[in-house]
This record gives C-alpha cells, sequence and structure tokens, in this order.
C-alpha cells in the first residue's frame, strides 16, 4: 500500500510517499480501507519535530473509510462498516490500522469524506465550546482565526450554545465567510487593533472565554482580552510556541490559562462516542455546516502542508489516500 512516511523530521521534502506492507490486524484492532484523510496543523508539528515522534512514522492522526477486516476480539465492526476516527496515527495511507476502542460509526447520512473532516476538528469545536469553557447565553468568546478548521466549527457550536461571538480573520473574504456562519462581530486583525475592538464592541467587559489556536501572534491579545475570572484556553501554535509563561501575568483579573488537546477529552470510549456522534448528528442534520476547501491525492500531501502553513485556506484540507 502506499503511504506518507516521515523518516527525518523537516520541511516538505520530509514527506516520502512509500509502498510499505499492508499491515494485519492484532487483537482488538481494525484494518481500515482510508477513503479521506483529514490534515491538521498537529501533522506539521509532527512533520517538523515540533512533537517528537520516533522515525520512521506514517502521517496523519484523522481518517474516515470502510472496514476491511478485524481483528481477533471485535464485536462491534464487521467488513463494511463506514468508521471515522482522530487521534490515531497513519492515516495518510490507503490503510490504516485502529483500536477498536477508538473508532466511532459514520450515520448513513454523512459521506466518509466529511466525516474525516469533522473528527478531529469537530470534537475540538465540540469540547471546547462544551467542557473546557461551557458556554452559555450571556457569555461573550473570542474566536481567532474564525474561518480556519477549527474556529469556523467553533464559532458555529460557540452560536449554537446562545454566546456572543467576536471572531478574528485576515481577509475580507473570511470576514464574508464568518458572516455567513451568523457571527455579527468580526475583525480584521491585520487592520485594528483586537484587544481596542474587544473593548469596544463589549463595552470593556471583555470576553469569558477566549479561543486561541494561534500561538505566540495573538497570545498577548488573548490575554488582554480575557475578562477578570475569565479562561484563555489555548489549544494550537499555529504561529508558534508562546515559550514560559510567569503565572504572574495571570495576577491582573485573576484570569485562568489551560492548554488544552482532544486526546484528553476523549480519552474514554464514552466520551469519545459522546462527543464524535453528536458532531456527526449536527453534520447530519445539517446544523453544522463543513466547509471543504481542497481536496489532493496521497502523493501531493505535500502541497496540502504548503496551503495550511501559509494560512490562507478557509476549511478543512483533506488526502484522498484512493
Amino acid at each position: 500500500m502506499k503511504a506518507i512516511r516521515i523518516h527525518t523530521p523537516g520541511g516538505l521534502l520530509a514527506l516520502r510517499l512509500e509502498e510499505i506492507p499492508v499491515p494485519e490486524p492484532g487483537p482488538g484492532q481494525v484494518l481500515v480501507h482510508v477513503e479521506a484523510a483529514g490534515v491538521n496543523f498537529i501533522d506539521v508539528y509532527h512533520r517538523t519535530g515540533f512533537y517528537k515522534i520516533p522515525t520512521p512514522f506514517t502521517l496523519g492522526q484523522e481518517g474516515a473509510g470502510v472496514v476491511e477486516r478485524a481483528g481477533d476480539g471485535v464485536d462491534d465492526f464487521r467488513p463494511g462498516d463506514r468508521v471515522a476516527w482522530a487521534s490515531v496515527p497513519a492515516a495518510y495511507a490507503e490503510y490504516c490500522l485502529v483500536p477498536a476502542a477508538r473508532l466511532v460509526p459514520v450515520p448513513d447520512d454523512v459521506t466518509t469524506r466529511d466525516a474525516a473532516a469533522a473528527m478531529l476538528q469537530g470534537m475540538t469545536a465540540h469540547y471546547l465550546a462544551c467542557s473546557t469553557y461551557p458556554l452559555k447565553p450571556g457569555d461573550t468568546c473570542l474566536v481567532h482565526a474564525g474561518a480556519g478548521g477549527v474556529g469556523g466549527l467553533l464559532v458555529q457550536v460557540a452560536l449554537f450554545r446562545g454566546a456572543r461571538v467576536i471572531a478574528t480573520v485576515g481577509s475580507a473574504e473570511k470576514v464574508r465567510i464568518v458572516r455567513e456562519a451568523g457571527v455579527l462581530d468580526v475583525i480584521l486583525y491585520r487592520e485594528a487593533d483586537v484587544v481596542a475592538e474587544v473593548k469596544r464592541i463589549t463595552g470593556g467587559k471583555l470576553c469569558q472565554v477566549v479561543y486561541d489556536g494561534v500561538g505566540r501572534d495573538t497570545f498577548q491579545a488573548s490575554l488582554a482580552c480575557t475578562a477578570p475570572r475569565g479562561l484563555l484556553a489555548a489549544y494550537g501554535q499555529a504561529s508558534g510556541g508562546v515559550g514560559p509563561v510567569d503565572p504572574l501575568i495571570l495576577m491582573d483579573g485573576s484570569k485562568y490559562l489551560t492548554r488544552a488537546k482532544l486526546a484528553d477529552y476523549i480519552a474514554t470510549r464514552e466520551e469519545l462516542l459522546a462527543r464524535g456522534k453528536q458532531v456527526l448528528g449536527w453534520i447530519g442534520a445539517g446544523k453544522l455546516k463543513l466547509r471543504i476547501y481542497k481536496e489532493y491525492p496521497l502523493a501531493d500531501a505535500a502541497a496540502a502542508h504548503r496551503d495550511l502553513e501559509g494560512r490562507g485556506t478557509t476549511g478543512k484540507l483533506i488526502l484522498r489516500p484512493g
């Protein structure tokens, strides 16, 4: 089978399309024929070595496809079942071994492409808005990169929950996209002072929660936009790591800071199924709308990474191993 492998972390040239054996499922494992794999910033972090993984490895943390065969002890899935997953390695391949306990069934009204597009980013938006800080009517939240992969879903979930949403974006086209999602307060961060605009929009009350997946470029502004006793929820670092943080910076307003990750919010099978099924249910019902920016053949994984790192995309990038 074909797979995108990393032997030495680095730039785009580190992505190597190779022919490797199709793996055999062991006890509790399922072999899935991958129909679509999601492209995410965590893949960039793995490729560059920002997050270290023993080499060589097959890239990719999110996918969907059809069960090829199951190992011993697997009773919940059979060949032909459509399934999706996130936070499981090696999705950039024609076949992927996935623990049965990490699979979510794909309902009939959701395509495998959409399931792959929604698992990592959709469940991230879900845990941020429903668990990290459970938004409620009367809350105001700031979402950076509101037209991006996670941001575009997060603003929708925040609106579901009755919150007022302020979104930052980088272009007029992205303003249009976020407004179509229902966001009234949008800030062009290249043209306006984000902190000053948030103060103006909120009448100086700031935000109960700031969702920041950008990192270094936005951290100080995010903290300044967080209301007293509010939460800065960092979940990514698209612009680079923030670096060491002195807890004393939180003392002005007794603010809270968390660095969240999806794996801790789907640690049990029960929580994984609850989040995954609700996200896929929203999609099937047309309540949560996905924006697929572009699809690429597996061999063009480097082009997908280049586009993602350029921060000019407006939605999800998908690899098609088939």
